[in-house]
């Protein structure tokens, strides 16, 4: 068995960033809200609160996420992430039903926006805040497999580009009076947010119920399996999952019968390693057999046959 070494700066730092980032976005669009009395801009300010509150779930379960393995949980606690995409991706669906609400509302009683140049240049300021951040979270979420910050990545990226359409369509309607595109553009965000929240609560429905790794590492070990193949061996159940930034690897490896017990350790091992080295943070398994032994083939399945 083989682990991968653990980040050196824990993934909660990142979250604190997701933390302040939203904090300050909520404040600078809130301003830009009440200086033109926009439904768009309040409608970018209202999945900035969004935005604080997954940030903060995020920190919780990545906390208890790197709790190390203990009698109850022998194979750690890092789905947990699971639990913070899943939460922020129902988040995302209720300011979605906020937003839809107040655009409607808007949409049958139409009101004049005001003081839209300054409005407009601080939730510009915002969405550059939530750029940055959301560049970090992506670079340290892809890197270390954490569904948690690459959640809040992709919801901060959504944001920015929700903030992106707002600016642009208050704008048009400072310029043209046309008073329906406010509430109009604000309903375009809410559909926006619900296909960002839709696939936040996929993925971690995936992650839950135990999904195999992605298909590139999947191809990864299948290549790494046949140069082994060529030097005699042999193997199946080869199994994967993905559980928050860990993933897990089983596989029985067959060998030459008359093979004495060091011998195979020795080779499985190395194979161990050799995973280990493909897959970041990976916790490999492998069970010995001997190839020559027709019952080695009748336990492949996931539930053994009892002989």
């Amino acid at each position: 068995m083989n682990a991968a070494a653990l980040p050196t700066r824990p993934l909660k730092h990142y979250a604190w960033l997701s933390i302040a980032a939203a904090i300050a976005t909520i404040l600078l669009k809130g301003i830009a809200w009440k200086l033109t009395g926009s439904v768009g801009l309040l409608s970018d300010a209202i999945e900035s609160f969004v935005n604080l509150a997954g940030a903060l779930m995020a920190l919780a379960m990545l906390t208890l996420a790197a709790l190390p393995a203990d009698d109850n949980h022998a194979h750690g606690h890092s789905k947990a992430e699971y639990f913070s995409s899943a939460f922020e991706g129902f988040l995302i669906l209720l300011a979605a039903l906020s937003i839809g609400y107040t655009s409607i509302e808007r949409l049958i009683n139409p009101r004049a926006l005001e003081a839209v140049g300054v409005g407009l240049l601080v939730s510009v300021v915002a969405s550059v805040i939530n750029l940055a951040t959301a560049k970090i979270l992506m670079k340290v979420g892809r890197e270390q497999n954490s569904i948690s910050l690459e959640a809040d990545a992709h919801h901060l990226m959504t944001d920015v580009w929700t903030s992106a359409g707002v600016i642009a369509g208050v704008g048009l309607v400072w310029a043209s009076d046309w008073l329906w595109l406010d509430p109009v553009i604000a309903m375009l965000v809410a559909l926006n947010i619900l296909w960002t929240a839709w696939q936040l609560m996929q993925r971690s429905a995936s992650g839950l119920m135990d999904a195999s790794l992605p298909a590139e590492q999947l191809k990864r070990i299948d290549t790494l399996l046949a140069a082994y193949r060529e030097q005699g061996l042999d193997f199946h159940a080869v199994r994967t999952r993905q559980s928050g930034n860990r993933a897990f690897v089983t596989l029985h490896v067959l060998v030459p019968g008359h093979w004495t017990v060091q011998m195979g350790h020795d080779w499985a091992d190395r194979i161990e390693l050799d995973i280990g080295k493909a897959i970041p943070r990976a916790h490999i398994t492998t069970h010995l057999e001997p190839m020559e032994d027709p019952v080695s083939m009748d336990d492949q399945g996931l539930d053994r046959p009892l002989h």
